[in-house]
């Protein structure tokens, strides 16, 4: 398929719905209107952007052999897709990678990257651990901040998968909860 001749037929069809219903009898605006349509003002030009594949770095069972992370984050951070699912080994990126080590050295660290390069894991695991590694200590350990509900619910849903899948309630390692303006005051 060639995408720009998909697109030019794409943007023929959508003029024709277009003019379809718009009628103007006054000569100056019917040439108006046209010449708007011609420099294409209801159709942009297409925006073509590269994917970029983000360089591999560690395994999450490396970083615990080599006591970078806790144990349990071997089973914890697994790729997992239902409840009673185990997962699969877990490669993280080479930035994320690099997070956790920085994390694990207690200075701080900004992370920018591309959409979909799991910016989210490169704070999260390193909660998470912080959090197994100070086990004895009670009372919240930590709290993220989400600019918007939408964020909050999404990540809360992809922690979940973490903590709770593929362990019993009993097992949880950690516990956390989420508070959103569409939590209930009671």
């Amino acid at each position: 398929m060639d995408v720009f001749d998909f697109r030019s037929r794409l943007v023929r069809d959508y003029r024709d719905y277009v003019e379809s219903f718009i009628q103007i009898k006054d000569p100056r605006i019917y040439a108006y209107v046209h010449q708007i349509l011609d420099q294409g003002e209801l159709w942009p030009e297409p925006l073509i952007q590269l994917n970029p594949a983000f360089e591999p770095g560690a395994w999450i069972d490396e970083l615990v052999d080599q006591h970078i992370l806790h144990p349990l984050c071997k089973n914890i951070f697994r790729r997992k897709t239902e409840p009673s699912d185990l997962g699969r080994p877990l490669q993280l990126y080479q930035h994320q990678t690099e997070a956790i080590k920085i994390a694990q050295t207690g200075h701080s660290y900004v992370l920018t990257t591309g959409t979909g390069s799991g910016k989210s894991l490169a704070y999260i695991i390193p909660i998470v651990n912080a959090i197994l590694c100070r086990q004895q200590s009670k009372g919240i350990k930590a709290i993220i901040i989400y600019p918007m509900n939408a964020l909050a619910n999404s990540q809360y849903g992809e922690l979940e998968k973490f903590i709770h899948y593929g362990f019993t309630k009993d097992e949880y390692a950690i516990r956390f909860a989420k508070y959103t303006g569409e939590v209930k005051d009671e």
